[in-house]
């Protein structure tokens, strides 16, 4: 009896140490992954610095030791007392020596009272101190900057001399609409028409022509070798992808700075949808087109007449007219002036879009396929 109460006894105390040191193996390794964890998420973020001078510092280390040396450095330093033999504070643009204690009140107070004085002492801007007057050679240098400054400005050659020496190309994007094509010597844009002779060779029967957005990056990188280079080859290789042209062409059409339905056409074709006769509302829609600028006109007769032949293959694609509607009406046409009424506006663009395109035919006299 009594041999058993001892195993017992012994048996009890021996998986009461085992499970303590178990559990004390498990609580210090957690806490030990936690502090790595810490300091790896957060002795990696970069720390601001400002000075009492205005400046700013960024500052990380990968490391959390030499982050927490750093820390402990720049704490140091702060708490530290200013002393004047440091370094001498100059005025800006001058050689002339200020002193830290020339804008602080003067107090007579104890060590402690000192203290916070010395710690406030660095939180003001000695160089805003209403006592501090412009020099002579401040006002020197000043004219002499504005001197150099006006020579060089003098000298820069003008936009016509850098674009006549072929250092400065007139872009295509975000040029007026009329002066593109006067510049090419055409009424309808080359990278419009391009751009369509892309679609319609290998892009007619992607699903969500048009209403699917492409790269953005590549978008940008068709742009730039369009406003840069002479010539564009869309059938390469980078330009695979259909929905970057699609995407490339309307950001063309956003960026006019005066979008393809001028803005002084803007109300009128608006008033033009709301009427309620379809004949009268297709003979005025036809008149105003009829009364666009030439580059416009012709613009908007090759882009509908290819959304046209686009949709003949809309069981493929997946687009409707009502769907062109909504991708190109925010595109082609916006108010000069935003009264407010967004939403208002864009159902009548969506509207506009969508009706020229359904009477494209009669609007244009395109040929009956």
């Amino acid at each position: 009896m009594v041999r058993t109460l001892f195993w017992t006894l012994v048996r009890t105390l021996f998986w009461t140490l085992v499970g303590t040191l178990f559990w004390t193996l498990v609580r210090t390794l957690f806490r030990t992954l936690f502090r790595t964890l810490v300091r790896t998420l957060f002795w990696n973020l970069v720390c601001q610095i400002t000075t009492n001078t205005g400046s700013e510092f960024l500052i990380q280390a990968d490391s959390s030791s030499t982050a927490a040396s750093w820390y402990d450095t720049i704490r140091r330093t702060i708490k530290a007392p200013m002393k004047d033999e440091w370094f001498p504070l100059q005025r800006s643009n001058s050689m002339e020596t200020l002193s830290r204690h020339s804008s602080l009140p003067k107090h007579s107070t104890s060590p402690n009272i000192k203290h916070r004085n010395q710690v406030h002492r660095r939180s003001i801007n000695v160089f805003s101190s209403s006592k501090l007057k412009h020099t002579t050679s401040d006002v020197a240098d000043k004219n002499s900057v504005k001197n150099r400054l006006k020579k060089f400005i003098s000298r820069r050659p003008s936009m016509r001399t850098l674009q006549d020496k072929g250092l400065i190309k007139d872009q295509v994007f975000g040029c007026h609409l009329q002066t593109l094509c006067q510049r090419e010597g055409t009424t309808v844009p080359k990278f419009v028409q391009v751009c369509l002779d892309a679609v319609e060779k290998r892009g007619l029967e992607v699903d969500g022509i048009y209403r699917v957005s492409g790269n953005l990056a590549t978008i940008q990188k068709l742009r730039f070798i369009v406003d840069h280079e002479e010539h564009l080859d869309l059938d390469h290789s980078q330009w695979e992808d259909i929905h970057v042209v699609t995407g490339a062409l309307k950001m063309f059409f956003r960026e006019l700075p005066e979008p393809l339905f001028p803005f002084r056409f803007f109300p009128l074709f608006v008033d033009a949808i709301k009427m309620k006769d379809s004949k009268c509302k297709l003979q005025r829609m036809k008149k105003l087109i009829q009364e666009l600028p030439k580059p416009n006109q012709d613009t908007m007769k090759v882009l509908f007449s290819h959304l046209l032949s686009v949709l003949k293959f809309s069981r493929r694609n997946l687009m409707s007219t009502q769907g062109f509607g909504i991708v190109f009406g925010p595109t082609l046409m916006w108010p000069e002036l935003d009264a407010g009424n967004m939403a208002v506006n864009m159902v009548f663009q969506n509207q506009v879009v969508e009706f020229i395109l359904t009477e494209s035919q009669h609007i244009f006299d395109l040929d009956r396929k």
